[in-house]
């Protein structure tokens, strides 16, 4: 492990709001959230309804308006099970964008008989567009699942899904560990804190990211088996960790995730998940990852169908 120095700021001094302007006026848009993910929304499967769930407004930051979609099942039945999925909590992490879009595509109808569905494809559309971690206030969404938000992604994405309903009985959250955690947002992370950066392992491989709280070991072992068909699963380091976690299982490590203000822990759900695929990988390829966020989806509903 090496520690990196950030560009913006002072060692040991967190950011104010010039270094956070300054962090953001270094940004640049690099693709299109209406193009690549919202225009492939225009024809949702039948049995589904498109939902504009918020508008984020970053115009006083000279950023644009980002609508917020989410596909859910068209009749949503309290006799079915309730499964969500997200994606793009952080918005660089591309195949969990796709994958989503993917499985609504492909694989959405087949499973719209036994569960009622609702997916939030693209959760943080600028971190999409500018292919980073944090919302333009240098502010990670995935870390800001709480109470009073200060994080218009998290906070809306909240509501909504607490309007659609109280009673999830899984939550799959599509993530992905990137070379990138460590050449930028890391050490970005540490200098707007004021802290010491130490990157960490990037494990080769596809892992999960079980909740502390309701592990569900059988269920985790399910989703990996189903991936496991599709991309190769990281093996733990020499410590037996993945990104400094102990491995409590083949391909999986455990966080508190109301705890730590996750995505993954915004609901009750029982069966709860965060898949994290490695983009940067010889071995995997963009198409390869986006089948694995697939992989996982259907793995996970079908260990639900035969529980």
């Amino acid at each position: 492990m090496t520690e990196s120095i950030y560009a913006i700021g002072t060692v040991g001094t967190p950011w104010g709001e010039a270094e956070k302007a300054l962090w953001l006026s270094q940004q640049s848009i690099k693709r299109s959230y209406l193009q690549q993910v919202a225009s492939q929304l225009d024809a949702i499967p039948a049995g589904f309804q498109l939902v504009c769930y918020g508008q984020l407004d970053y115009r006083s930051l000279g950023v644009s308006e980002y609508p917020l979609y989410a596909v859910k099942s068209k009749v949503w039945d309290p006799a079915k099970p309730s499964v969500l999925v997200t994606g793009g909590v952080h918005g660089y992490e591309t195949s969990g964008v796709q994958g989503a879009l993917a499985f609504i595509q492909q694989q959405a109808v087949g499973y719209s008989e036994h569960f009622n569905l609702l997916i939030l494809p693209c959760l943080s559309p600028w971190g999409y567009e500018t292919i980073n971690r944090w919302n333009p206030k240098a502010l990670d969404p995935n870390r800001s699942f709480i109470s009073n938000s200060p994080v218009a992604e998290s906070a809306l994405a909240m509501a909504y899904v607490h309007s659609v309903s109280n009673h999830w009985l899984a939550h799959i959250d599509l993530h992905e560990t990137t070379d990138s955690d460590n050449s930028e947002f890391r050490p970005a992370k540490a200098a707007r804190d004021g802290t010491v950066n130490t990157n960490w392992n990037i494990p080769d491989g596809f892992y999960l990211v079980a909740d502390t709280q309701q592990p569900a070991p059988d269920f985790q072992q399910a989703v990996i088996e189903a991936v496991a068909k599709v991309t190769h699963i990281a093996e733990p380091d020499e410590q037996g960790c993945l990104i400094g976690e102990p491995v409590v299982q083949p391909g999986v490590i455990l966080y508190d995730t109301k705890a730590a203000g996750l995505c993954a822990g915004m609901t009750d759900a029982v069966f709860v998940t965060t898949t994290e695929v490695y983009p940067d990988s010889p071995r995997s390829t963009p198409e390869n990852c986006i089948q694995a966020q697939q992989a996982a989806i259907a793995g996970a509903l079908d260990f639900l169908q035969r529980s």
